[in-house]
C-alpha cells in the first residue's frame, strides 16, 4: 500500500549500502539504452540499481551492486524511459473505480496520475472524495488526488448533490494522498474575488501543495491576469497556440490534452516545435478518456505518441509526461525520472516513436508485460449508500418532456445548443421550430435535450434543444455521467423514448442507455455514484462499444460523442449549457430563457 512505501529518507542507508556496493540491490536493468529526462540525453548501456522499490544506483556499470539474489533484467538494447504520469485527469470519466482504472492503464505504461475525483464528489460530497482517494492509495501505483475546488462548478447555476465548503478542503489538505486543489474551474468567482474560491486556494497554498487550474475564457486581458494572480499553478482548457504561449509567459504550465474527446495537443504544441519556447513549462495529460479507449487506444503512452506525430522530438515528449509534471507537483525528487533515490517506475519500449509497452515497472517490481497487468489491483468497499445514487422522485411520462410554445405561436424561434465536435466548448445557436398541438416540436438536427434531476428525488426535468449528433428516427439516449453536477442528461427525437430511457436508469442505479424504436439497444450500468462501474475495464468497454454501435444505429456520426453527450450540463465551458435551474448562458454566467425574445 502506499501509505506503508517508505520515504527516500527511511531507506537511504540501504540505497547508499547499494550503491556503493556495499550491499545488493533487489534488481538490476542492464544492456540498455537510458532517456535521462533530466538532461534530454540517451545515454547508451547506462544500468540502474533498485533497492526498496528506489533507484539506487543509476550509471554505466551496475556489477558491484549484484548479488546471488538480485534479479537481473536484459534490456537487450531496449529503451528505459520513466513511468508515464498523467497531470491532470477524473478517473470517473473512465467508467471505471481507481482500482480498475490503475489496472487498464497499467500497461500503457502510466505509474503516476494526479487525479481529480470532482465528478464524485459532485453526489456524495467529501466523503465520496474521501472513498476515492482511499483507493487510490490501495493501488501498485501513485494515484495522488486533487481535493475538488468546485461542487458546485457554478453556484446559483447549478444544484449539486452535496457542496463542497473551504473547510472542507482545508480538512482534506491533511490527508496523506492529496497532492493539492483541483481544478478552479469557477474563474468568475476567482476573477471577483469571491471569499470561498479565495479561502479554498489559500488553504491549498498554506499546506504547500499545488493549485489546479481550469480558464475556459477565450479573454487573455485583464481577467486572465487576476485568474492567476490567484494562484491557479496549471491550466488545460487552452486549444490554441495563443492559449499555451498566454499560460507559461504567466509562470503557469500549460496542460495539454489529448482524451477520447479533447483533441488540444496539435494545436498547441506548435508553441514548442515552432516557436521554440521552454518545453519544460509544458504538460501533457488526458483530462478524460472513457474505457473503449483505455482499452483499444491507450492512456498516456497515447498521448506522447500524438504529440511525438505533432512533431515534438520524442525525449521532449517523455519530459512533458514524466519528469515536468512531477516538477510542477513538487515531486521531483520523488518519480518522474530515473535518478538515485526516486521510485523505480519505468518502461522499457524497443522505440521511442511507436512507443511499444513491452514491460513496466512500478517501485521496482514488474507489474505490466506485453500489454497484460502483472499485479493485482486492490478494491475499495463500496457502501450500499454509494450504489444507490439516482433519486428521481417518480416515475417519468412522455408528458414531463413536453415543451410548451408561448400562447398563439405556430412557430417559435429557439435557442439550441450546438455540439462542437472533438471540442469541450459548444456555440449558442438558434433555431426556427414548429409548435405542434401547443407543443414545440424538435426539426432536422435539431432534437430535444432534458436535465432530470437525480440527487433530491424531487421529479424536476428542465428540457430544452441541442443539435450536431445527426440523430433520426425515433430514439433517446440517457445518461447520469453529466458533468458536472451529474444530474441526468436525456437527448432524445421523441418523448416516450426520452421517458423509457430515463426510467431505466433510474431501475439499474445508474449508466448509459441508448433506446430507439421502444426498444432498449444498449446500456452501460454504473452503480457506484451513478458514474462508475467496478467492473474489469475491458467488460465496461465491451458495453461502451455497444452504446457507440448504438449511437451510430440512431444516426450519430460524431467522434467520442458520449463525451459530448456528458459534457451539456457542464455550466464553466461556454457558450450554451443545461441545469437543473435552466438554459445557462455561460458567456454571460446567467440563465437564460429557451426562446428568442420577440421571436
Amino acid at each position: 500500500m502506499e501509505t506503508h512505501f517508505k520515504s527516500w529518507a527511511e531507506v537511504a542507508p540501504r540505497l547508499v549500502a547499494v550503491a556503493a556496493g556495499r550491499d545488493k540491490a533487489d534488481l538490476v536493468i542492464r544492456g540498455g539504452r537510458l532517456v535521462n529526462v533530466q538532461t534530454r540525453e540517451i545515454l547508451d548501456g547506462w544500468q540502474v540499481a533498485v533497492a526498496e522499490g528506489r533507484f539506487a544506483y543509476v550509471g554505466p556499470d551496475a556489477s558491484h551492486c549484484i548479488g546471488p539474489d538480485t534479479r537481473v533484467i536484459e534490456a537487450e538494447g531496449r529503451y528505459l524511459i520513466p513511468g508515464l504520469c498523467d497531470g491532470h485527469m477524473h478517473i470517473e470519466s473512465g467508467m471505471l473505480t481507481p482500482a480498475e482504472f490503475a489496472a487498464a492503464v497499467i500497461p500503457h505504461g502510466t505509474t503516476t496520475m494526479f487525479t481529480d475525483p470532482h465528478e464524485i464528489a459532485n453526489v456524495l460530497g467529501l466523503r465520496g472524495v474521501r472513498m476515492m482517494h482511499d483507493e487510490a492509495l490501495m493501488q501498485p501505483v501513485n494515484i495522488y488526488t486533487q481535493m475538488p475546488s468546485c461542487a458546485p462548478s457554478a453556484p446559483g447555476l447549478e444544484t449539486t448533490g452535496f457542496e463542497i465548503s473551504a473547510d472542507d478542503v482545508a480538512e482534506a489538505m491533511a490527508w496523506p494522498g492529496i497532492i493539492g486543489l483541483g481544478e478552479m474551474m469557477n474563474f468568475p468567482g476567482v476573477i471577483n474575488g469571491d471569499p470561498q474560491m479565495l479561502a479554498e486556494m489559500a488553504a491549498t497554498m498554506n499546506a504547500g501543495k499545488t493549485v489546479g487550474g481550469h480558464y475556459a475564457s477565450p479573454d487573455k486581458g485583464v481577467a486572465f491576469s487576476a485568474y492567476v494572480a490567484g494562484g491557479a499553478a496549471d491550466d488545460h482548457e487552452g486549444t490554441a497556440e495563443a492559449d499555451a504561449i498566454a499560460r507559461a509567459r504567466n509562470g503557469m504550465r500549460s496542460m495539454m490534452r489529448l482524451g477520447s474527446a479533447w483533441y488540444d495537443v496539435e494545436s498547441q504544441i506548435t508553441a514548442v516545435t515552432e516557436k521554440g519556447l521552454d518545453p519544460r513549462n509544458f504538460i501533457l495529460c488526458t483530462d478524460d478518456c472513457h474505457s473503449g479507449t483505455l482499452v483499444n487506444d491507450g492512456h498516456m503512452n497515447r498521448v506522447v505518441r500524438h504529440a511525438i506525430a505533432c512533431g515534438c522530438d520524442p525525449v521532449i515528449a517523455l519530459q512533458m509526461a514524466t519528469i515536468n509534471t512531477a516538477t510542477h507537483f513538487g515531486l521531483e525528487r520523488e518519480l518522474g525520472s530515473i535518478a538515485p533515490g526516486r521510485r523505480a517506475d519505468m518502461i522499457l519500449t524497443s522505440d521511442l516513436v511507436t512507443l511499444p509497452i513491452e514491460e513496466v515497472i512500478a517501485r521496482g517490481q514488474t507489474v505490466a508485460r506485453d500489454g497484460k497487468i502483472t499485479v493485482t489491483c486492490p478494491h475499495y468497499d463500496w457502501p450500499d449508500d454509494a450504489r444507490k445514487t439516482v433519486h428521481m422522485g417518480k416515475v417519468l411520462g412522455d408528458a414531463d418532456f413536453a415543451i410548451h410554445a408561448p400562447q398563439g405561436k405556430n412557430k417559435v424561434k429557439a435557442k439550441v445548443i450546438g455540439v462542437v465536435e472533438n471540442q469541450a466548448p459548444t456555440e449558442a445557436l438558434t433555431a426556427e421550430l414548429p409548435v405542434v398541438d401547443g407543443l414545440v416540436e424538435g426539426e432536422g438536427d435539431t432534437y430535444q435535450i432534458a436535465l432530470v434531476e437525480r440527487h433530491q428525488g424531487t421529479g424536476k426535468v428542465v428540457n430544452g434543444f441541442v443539435s450536431g449528433f445527426g440523430y433520426t428516427g425515433k430514439m433517446a439516449m440517457a445518461s447520469t455521467v453529466a458533468h458536472d453536477s451529474h444530474h441526468m442528461i436525456v437527448v432524445g427525437t421523441d418523448r416516450a423514448m426520452m421517458a423509457a430511457a430515463a426510467n431505466r436508469l433510474g431501475e439499474v442505479g445508474g449508466g448509459v442507455t441508448v433506446w430507439k424504436d421502444g426498444e432498449e439497444l444498449a446500456l452501460v450500468e454504473l452503480p457506484i455514484a451513478g458514474l462508475m462501474s467496478d467492473c474489469p475495464a475491458a467488460e465496461v468497454a465491451a458495453k461502451a462499444d455497444q452504446m457507440v454501435a448504438a449511437m451510430a444505429t440512431c444516426g450519430c456520426t460524431l467522434n467520442n460523442a458520449y463525451m459530448q453527450h456528458s459534457l451539456l450540463a457542464l455550466v464553466v465551458i461556454p457558450s450554451l449549457r443545461i441545469s437543473d435551474l435552466g438554459l445557462v448562458d455561460v458567456d454571460k454566467f446567467e440563465i437564460t430563457d429557451i426562446f428568442e425574445e420577440n421571436a
